[in-house]
Formats: structure tokens, sequence, C-alpha cells
């Protein structure tokens, strides 16, 4: 089981209709937990900085800089609010330790079969695409190439389907992510 903080351990019972609002690991958890609080006590005083800076240079309707620091700014207030509600009331899951096929929380090494050259990728197959491992991209289990990955074997070939075609790849190998 996995070591709950103590703002997960001590919120109120979830009522039995409701949905939590993300399924992340307690890995993901912690690191968004860190990357909100960077962004709200470094990110926003550095942006209110730079607005600051960019209209004493004059009028703010042909100023690039002022420009360019609210856009960041838009941007980061967006990301602080997707942080704010995943952190709201996530479901905490643990990642995987063994596993016959692949399922959620694996990294998945795959090989294309239709380039000439095929390199294996591998890929972080994720309930929710916050979570995240290194030398991996993360893919999620509601995406094409996602849902296609899920229950498969090492050996297996998949199909799957997406805006650029048909592709094709074959499981080289799987195992649970540590985290």
């Amino acid at each position: 089981m996995v070591e709950l903080p103590e703002e997960l351990r001590t919120r109120p019972p979830r009522n039995p209709s409701q949905q939590p609002i993300a399924r992340i690991t307690i890995d993901a958890y912690t690191r968004m937990k860190a990357e909100l609080k960077d962004l709200t006590e470094v990110g926003r005083p550095y942006i209110s900085e730079r607005i600051k800076i960019a209209r004493e240079h004059g009028d703010i309707r042909e100023n690039s800089e002022y420009d360019a620091a609210k856009n960041e700014q838009g941007l980061m207030e967006s990301k602080i609010r997707k942080l704010e509600q995943m952190l709201r009331d996530p479901e905490i899951v643990e990642a995987p330790t063994d596993a016959d096929a692949v399922g959620p929380g694996m990294l998945v090494t795959v090989r294309p079969l239709d380039d000439d050259d095929p390199e294996t990728e591998t890929y972080l197959l994720a309930e929710h695409a916050e979570e995240k491992a290194d030398g991996a991209r993360t893919v999620t289990t509601t995406s094409p190439f996602g849902s296609a990955l899920i229950g498969t074997a090492e050996g297996q070939e998949i199909v799957y389907e997406a805006p650029g075609g048909s592709f094709r790849y074959v499981i080289v190998g799987f195992e649970p992510h540590a985290g």
C-alpha cells in the first residue's frame, strides 16, 4: 500500500457517486505538487517583474516585451489551474510490480515495422499525461496508440490508426515503471 501524504490521508471521503479528478501515482502527485509550488512561488513573481519592466518601456500597445510577458503569464496561470484541479481530489494508484501483459504504469519498448531503419522506442503507458518516466515518452491509455498497447505481450504486433495513417509496431518488451 502506498503511504499517502497527510493532506490526502485527512481529506473528507469522496461521495459514492463522485469520480476522482485524476488517477495518478504518488510519484506524479509529488512531482505535480512541487511544480505547482514552483510556479506559484517563483514563476508568478518572475512574470510580474517582467511585466513591470516591460511597462516601464512606454506605450504597452506596441510593446512586444509586454505582450510576450502577458502571454507567458496566461500560459502559466492555465498550468497552475490545471495542476490545482488535478491535485484537489486525485485517486492515488500504485504502479504495477509485475504483469503478463501491458497495462497502465508500464514502460513499453516497441519497434516500428514500417520504417526503413527502425530503432526501438520506449513509452510510459499512463492513465494521465502528467505521469512521467526518464528516457520515455508518455502515452495515455485513451490515445489510439495507448489503447492498442493495452493487453499486448512481448513479440506481439499492433496496428493503430491515427490522423497520419496506419502505424505498425512490434512489442519488444515491457516492465513496470518503478517511479
